[in-house]
């Protein structure tokens, strides 16, 4: 190759190149050199290499004949990358020197964003796959390009099921949101789908991925709502625990839009919070249980103590002993050092007499005493205990017929009816009756595992039609019988799901219906236990006949409350 088309090679290269001689003179300084150390050629040629160049080791190769290769060197604000190999002759004698070089300084800056690119990278790959949320990625067509670990523990889908593949290949039930948000380039919320083989079902939020203006796909975050739901029960579990141990009812709880029923709502909460007594009125099953537990709640003693004590269903012996205590040897079996009645135990906070007609006449005089003196004394003592209590009272009996009739004393009336409130009957408040059913197969979905979902107008109106003698108690009942009629995969209940009503006329004889094969068995027995399955019997029949009203069927078998408490208590005969 002649030396001139050498030299033109050498020139036009993008490679910065100097030679110099054996006394270390510039021979040859090219364009790529010019621009990168920022001399001129005509300027620097002849010069030695050292005036030009402060860092050169060109002389250095010069005296050992020994290349340098790929070596960095700093030269002013640059940095450079040169190779460095001395020329010799035919005999092996150096007669000088080249050195090819490039500009890294952009090269360098590059490496070092890569660098950090690849951290960020590092940084975000592992929050992706170790954030509990459940992520996938699919590009602007709708491929799926990327899941994280969660994405597979909540659907059981893995890479090779999602990546290459289109967006709807994990949706078992419903519209792909990917494909949803690539088609309107907004983001979607709260949308639910069932995903996966399991048919999971899962909350999913979705937005665009959008680079410099351009759609370049789709990201969604999947929520498993078995867990939610899971979370969801264990947060209701642990507030009904925490309920239980005062009292279980708010406001909340009372389902009204009827006048009558509204009205009833706000006088209580405007007794809720005074300190005055409030006394419940209304039928067998109208909720004044519900009332005291939602008036105790919203008051300021619904940090202490809520007692409930049922009047009838404490024997009269034992009715004024356990509210108001005893002490040590007052009588026969009473406990060594005496025992606090219900009325200290709820000290500052509220005690709920129900059925407070089953009183008797002689511990009447002692509740008066609670309520005029704010003081108790117990069984067997004659030292009043201070006690600082709020009474709620209920009672489903008239209570002026009871003081007309000597039952009930009426000056303990008139401390107790200090803020009377009326509860409706369920027959006065039909208003109510749709919410009350639709509560009601919530709480039967959660009891049974259920799914129901609505009930059907025609249903709805023969509900309506009845009169309902046992309230919601009895509404109550006849839902949960409902459920029993329907099949697991019925979400409505129709007109054929609903028991039939208790006929008023149907025959009574209930000796007529007696099972005598079950009632004699094979066994002799004797006569006492041939009469209490009789009575027991007896005592159900009447009770279904009543829908589980307590006080109608104590009327009906011509009994005190109380005897019918105290037989269902020995019979251990169950809520009906």
């Amino acid at each position: 190759m002649k030396k001139l088309e050498l030299d033109l090679i050498l020139k036009s290269t993008n490679e910065g190149v100097i030679t110099v001689d054996s006394q270390g003179r510039i021979t040859l300084f090219n364009r790529a050199a010019e621009k990168i150390i920022g001399f001129l050629e005509k300027n620097v040629l002849g010069m030695p290499i050292q005036e030009v160049i402060t860092s050169t080791r060109l002389p250095h190769i010069l005296k050992t004949g020994e290349a340098e290769l790929n070596q960095k060197q700093p030269l002013g604000n640059t940095t450079i990358i040169t190779s460095r190999i001395p020329v010799k002759d035919e005999e092996g004698n150096v007669i000088g020197a080249v050195a090819i070089f490039r500009d890294v300084t952009e090269v360098v800056a590059l490496t070092h964003q890569i660098y950090k690119l690849k951290e960020m990278q590092s940084l975000l790959e592992g929050i992706f796959h170790s954030t509990q949320d459940a992520i996938s990625v699919c590009d602007e067509n709708g491929i799926g390009v990327l899941i994280n670990p969660a994405y597979t523990r909540v659907t059981g889908l893995t890479d090779k099921d999602i990546i290459g593949k289109p967006v709807t290949a994990d949706i078992a039930e419903g519209d792909s949101i990917h494909l949803q948000v690539l088609n309107t380039k907004k983001p979607v919320k709260n949308a639910r789908l069932k995903i996966g083989p399991q048919n999971k079902e899962v909350v999913v939020h979705a937005a665009p991925i959008i680079v410099d203006g351009e759609l370049k796909g789709s990201v969604g975050v999947l929520h498993d709502m078995t867990e939610i739901k899971k979370l969801t029960e264990e947060l209701i579990t642990a507030k009904q625990i925490i309920r239980k141990l005062e009292a279980k009812y708010l406001f909340e709880d009372i389902i009204a839009e009827d006048e009558g029923m509204m009205a009833a709502v706000e006088k209580a909460k405007q007794a809720s919070v005074t300190p005055a007594t409030v006394l419940l009125r209304g039928e067998s099953g109208t909720g004044k249980e519900l009332f005291a537990h939602a008036i105790h709640n919203l008051s300021q003693r619904r940090y202490n103590q809520f007692v409930r004590v049922n009047c009838a269903a404490i024997s009269e012996s034992l009715l004024e002993s356990e509210l108001f205590g005893y002490e040590e040897g007052a009588f026969t079996g009473a406990r060594k050092g005496g025992k606090r009645g219900l009325f200290e135990e709820a000290h500052g906070g509220t005690i709920f007499l129900d059925e407070i007609t089953e009183i008797p006449i002689s511990t009447q005089a002692k509740l008066l005493r609670v309520l005029q003196e704010r003081e108790v004394i117990r069984v067997g003592n004659t030292k009043p205990i201070n006690i600082n209590v709020r009474v709620i009272a209920a009672t489903n009996v008239p209570l002026e017929e009871a003081v007309k009739k000597g039952r009930f004393r009426e000056d303990l009336y008139y401390r107790l009816n200090v803020i009377p409130i009326e509860i409706p009957p369920l027959r006065r408040r039909k208003k109510d009756l749709p919410l009350l059913v639709l509560h009601l197969i919530s709480k039967y979905n959660q009891e049974y595992g259920r799914n129901v979902e609505n009930i059907s107008k025609e249903a709805l109106e023969q509900l309506t039609a009845y009169d309902w003698p046992g309230n919601v108690r009895e509404l109550q009942n006849y839902i949960g019988r409902t459920f029993i009629n329907m099949k697991y995969t019925e979400k409505v209940i129709e007109e054929e799901h609903l028991p039939k009503f208790f006929e008023q006329g149907e025959d009574l004889s209930f000796m007529k219906e007696v099972d005598k094969e079950k009632l004699y068995g094979e066994e002799e027995q004797t006569l006492k236990e041939v009469i209490e399955k009789v009575e027991k019997d007896y005592i159900q029949k009447i009770l279904q006949k009543y829908h589980g009203n307590r006080t109608l069927a104590a009327k009906e078998l011509k009994i005190s409350l109380r005897n019918l408490y105290y037989k269902l208590d020995k019979y251990h005969i169950e809520g009906i």
